[in-house]
């Protein structure tokens, strides 16, 4: 079972040469009893023809062959006749004229088609049920190529700044103060359980104390957290560390990781080094942490304007703290009564009580609150918002964080639909990466009275804010940095608090957190930070998302070999399951089903 050529290498060069392929059978053609197939493996395609007339038991053997059998071809290369070329193919010049078949496997008939064209318009869930035949496609073959050719520029890339990639354990401790995790029961340890590790944080900065000094690792990770588009419950990420180094060199060092990648991938140069912007001026301007740039409908502060207004809605959230932002979603104004319903229902999913709008139509300004508006607050709203005939201004009034999120969510619907209308054009292919810094370290928890970290609790406050841990840690930055592309979270990460006593304080102290039980969770790794810690600080970029976007989809699930459903599902090997009663035993569990 050898081939002599893969189906996408052989051409004019090849004629008269007798050549062995081995593939699937894409296609069958009968044109006057000569049978033609269309011969794949995963390189390309070669047709190879079976003439009754040179050899009239191939040919009948042949014709017993279905889509997608497994077959081996031996045969002697010709040309195609005239008027048959395929300018498409590598291959299509030539045809090989089969002197032997041999059939591996037959194939019963596939429930979907495993063209591209065919497959796209197949349920997922049927796609994923047989997940092996979808994989044959050549989209999603393509997409397994590229994620293997961006794991191997990065290993390359990491190995060429010297350093190590080293593997850390899957089983690890629990810890509950973070994302819900998979906990695994000990059968030798009854009662007590290993959780699935949801990054190699801790390991990586213990690494650092051993010397490592520069640690990278392509890993797995496992959060038990609802799934979408972008988020599955076994997901993999670039894991990097490094000791003796700032921001500056993670800004510095990354950005060469990802100009390597888009170059090795797409033959794409980008420019570098990428923008940076303050969480604060995110929030501001595009009401999310993670913007999308590729195009305006920025977010404007009218909290002055209506600071003093007749309208009550605006001045009392004024009054009381909040703020008063809008967005200019110009040429908008004739969405349908369908589409705006949409907004306020999204609006009023975020926390708002509605969505208050204005549009532009016939000279008019069109709103149930135009009324209660003054004629210098009208002239306000037209200067600051560049507001023109078929424009269409939303209203956010809320406390900051709230207002910020709203309209930033509004935004992105509203892009859509202006792209929709071809009004906008937003390219997958813009590639417009920046940093996101200067994120506070800590945020406040209004249920439980307690400040939690904003990234974890291992991120080192900004130096000159430090002294404001013990007196207002919520206006304390931290050295958080993500990088984001095109509206999505790439990667995140932090210079770390290397100090003992500092990291001691901060669980304790700030977060609260019990001494006992922070000798329980983290005392191993306060004891090695006693032992020379180095300055250090890393990143985790999300491999899934990546790939994703360098293969022009939105869905992670596209470019893993084997994904969950949304429901946490393994279709194909109709996972989870039911375990037997022995089994549990030997774990000392027992099961309580919900009612």
């Amino acid at each position: 079972m050898k081939s002599t050529h893969h189906c996408a290498q052989l051409t004019k060069s090849d004629l008269g040469s007798t050549v062995s392929l081995l593939g699937w059978v894409d296609s069958l053609r009968d044109h006057g009893g000569i049978l033609f197939v269309d011969l794949r493996d995963r390189k390309g395609i070669t047709q190879v023809k079976f003439d009754p007339h040179s050899n009239k038991e191939l040919a009948a053997q042949a014709a017993h062959l279905k889509p997608e059998s497994v077959i081996g071809v031996t045969g002697k290369i010709v040309p195609r006749p005239e008027g048959t070329i395929n300018a498409s193919l590598p291959t299509g010049e030539i045809e090989v004229d089969a002197t032997q078949l041999t059939i591996h496997n037959l194939s019963d008939t596939p429930p979907f088609p495993l063209d591209d064209a065919g497959g796209d318009k197949v349920n997922e869930d049927l796609r994923l049920t047989y997940r092996y035949l979808d994989l044959r496609r050549p989209k999603m073959r393509k997409n397994l190529q590229v994620r293997h050719k961006a794991a191997k520029s990065i290993r390359d890339y990491f190995d060429s700044q010297e350093f190590i990639e080293v593997e850390t354990p899957a089983l690890f401790k629990s810890t509950p103060e973070g994302a819900r995790e998979y906990l695994v029961p000990s059968r030798i340890h009854p009662g007590q359980f290993y959780a699935l590790s949801q990054s190699p944080q801790q390991f990586k900065q213990i690494l650092m104390v051993a010397g490592v000094e520069r640690y990278f690792q392509i890993a797995r990770c496992f959060r038990d957290e609802d799934l979408r588009a972008d988020r599955q419950m076994e997901f993999t990420q670039v894991d990097v560390e490094a000791s003796f180094i700032d921001r500056e060199g993670i800004y510095s060092l990354f950005e060469g990781m990802l100009k390597k990648l888009w170059k090795d991938v797409l033959g794409t140069d980008l420019p570098t080094p990428f923008p940076r912007m303050a969480f604060v001026d995110a929030m501001n301007r595009f009401g999310v942490d993670k913007p999308d740039v590729r195009f305006g409908l920025e977010l404007v502060d009218l909290t002055e304007t209506f600071r003093t207004s007749s309208f009550k809605v605006f001045q009392a959230t004024v009054a009381g703290g909040g703020v008063i932002k809008a967005i200019n979603a110009k040429g908008l104004a004739d969405l349908t009564q369908g589409e705006l319903k949409n907004l306020e229902d999204i609006a009023k999913s975020l926390g708002a009580k509605g969505l208050a709008f204005i549009k532009v139509e016939g000279g008019e300004w069109k709103s149930p609150i135009v009324k209660f508006f003054s004629e210098s607050e009208k002239a306000a709203l037209t200067q600051q918002l560049g507001m023109a005939e078929g424009d269409i201004v939303f209203f956010a009034a809320a406390p900051w964080e709230k207002a910020c999120a709203i309209l930033g969510r509004i935004r992105l619907e509203a892009a859509a639909l202006l792209q929709k209308r071809g009004k906008m054009t937003i390219r997958h292919d813009d590639w417009k990466f920046l940093w996101v810094v200067d994120f506070p370290l800590m945020s406040h928890d209004e249920a439980e009275n307690r400040y939690v970290a904003t990234h974890h609790p291992f991120t080192a406050p900004v130096p000159e804010d430090a002294a404001l841990l013990d007196s207002d840690p919520k206006k304390v930055r931290g050295q958080h940095y993500d990088v984001v592309l095109n509206g999505m979270e790439l990667g995140g990460g932090s210079i770390r608090i290397h100090q003992p006593a500092l990291q001691k304080k901060v669980f304790e102290d700030v977060l609260k957190i019990p001494a006992d039980v922070v000798e329980s969770r983290f005392g191993y790794m306060l004891k090695a930070f006693t032992y020379g810690a180095p300055p250090h600080g890393g990143i985790a970029f999300g491999l899934d998302r990546m790939v994703a976007l360098l293969c022009g989809t939105t869905s992670i699930r596209d470019v893993i070999a084997f994904p969950k459903t949304q429901k946490g599902q393994d279709l194909m090997a109709q996972s989870p399951t039911p375990v037997t009663e022995r089994q549990l035993k030997d774990l000392h569990i027992q099961t309580v089903m919900p009612e």
